[in-house]
């Protein structure tokens, strides 16, 4: 295991602070006293494994990140238990999927011990910055970036890995409600051959227009469809899910879509409660006639920050499937609650999903 050269941050959050943060985390709004950073040139590989006090980055103008967003991240939590250690939820899967966005991007590839080791020192020098209690937990965001000073069309010869946390709040702060989401026939996420199933910020910037169209029209989150209009795709930044009534889980099939690690242990989760689960292309005639014979019961998305949100009506300017007032389904709300219940230590991990990262107090 390659060594972290550790130098603490000499101007920690006073305590005050950090308690007030953790009081009312929100999402994103506030960081930890520490980042993670390792370097990568053609000519050294990866080198320089460092723990460091966070703050602002210096960077050249010219750097190649700026110009052709040759970068990548991913999104996961750790998670403290009831006695007082702190978890993190398959953090071998986020490795190997930044691996496979890191081909797709040009950029090297982090092995996955340092991947997850990086997770783990940033973790155990913040652990004060993790809360307790209800869904809270400290988001984590690993992230590359191609740094070279150099303004060709090629991928970089320099890149720098980082590591960042943010203590969050739950994603439902008076519990969980099914939403409505957006229906885009304007805009496509992403299309055959391109970066759909690479976690890149190009995706993630794609989709803010549309979504401020979805906001616009009291919606939550915005539903792209494939190249031809036709099938489901994935939401902005979730996977989604439908349920039908004899209890089998159908979710789209795409080279184009995000490979969702909650959406995959959600379905690994379903499969073994007895339901069956379908992978393949998903029209939205079939959610839409679904809906109106009743063989589709339940819809739901899946993702980090939420875990699993109920989506109640899909809206577009020509119609409306669903019923924006619809409560919760069982089959989600069940699969949810399972998940959770691993995340947190209040339920046996026969998977090994779980990993440990502090000790118990």
């Amino acid at each position: 295991m390659t060594d972290f050269a550790i130098t603490r941050n000499e101007r920690p959050a006073a305590d005050s602070v950090r308690e007030g943060v953790l009081a009312e985390p929100g999402f994103g709004k506030h960081f930890t006293d520490h980042m993670v950073s390792i370097d990568w040139t053609v000519d050294e590989g990866w080198h320089g494994h460092r723990v460091e006090p966070y703050g602002p980055l210096q960077m050249d103008p010219a750097s190649a990140v700026l110009h052709y967003g040759q970068e990548i991240f991913e999104g996961m939590k750790a998670y403290r238990r009831a006695d007082g250690s702190v978890w993190t939820f398959r953090p071998e899967e986020n490795a190997k999927r930044m691996q496979r966005s890191a081909a797709r991007l040009a950029l090297p590839e982090l092995s996955v011990d340092d991947f997850v080791e990086s997770v783990r020192q940033l973790v155990r020098i913040d652990e004060a910055w993790v809360p307790a209690g209800g869904e809270n937990s400290l988001y984590l965001r690993p992230f590359m970036i191609a740094n070279e000073v150099f303004l060709g069309v090629r991928a970089a010869q320099t890149v720098r890995f980082m590591a960042i946390a943010s203590p969050a709040g739950p994603y439902f702060a008076g519990g969980v409600k099914p939403v409505s989401i957006w229906l885009s026939r304007e805009y496509n996420r992403a299309g055959k051959g391109g970066t759909g199933a690479a976690k890149c910020g190009g995706n993630y910037a794609a989709s803010l227009l549309p979504t401020q169209q979805a906001a616009a029209n009291g919606c939550a989150q915005v539903l792209f469809l494939n190249e031809a209009g036709t099938e489901l795709e994935e939401l902005g930044g979730m996977n989604v899910v439908l349920v039908r009534a004899d209890g089998t889980l159908i979710t789209p099939d795409s080279d184009s879509i995000l490979d969702g690690i909650t959406r995959n242990s959600l379905l690994e989760l379903a499969a073994e409660a007895g339901h069956r689960v379908e992978r393949r292309p998903v029209t939205l005639a079939e959610w839409r006639d679904g809906i109106a014979d009743g063989s589709i019961t339940e819809v739901f998305a899946c993702g980090t920050a939420a875990v699993l949100t109920p989506i109640a009506a899909l809206k577009s300017p020509d119609e409306t499937i669903g019923d924006p007032g619809a409560p919760a389904g069982p089959v989600a709300m069940a699969l949810r609650q399972r998940l959770t219940d691993i995340q947190y230590g209040r339920a046996e991990d026969p998977h090994g999903w779980m990993v440990q990262l502090t000790e118990a107090r």
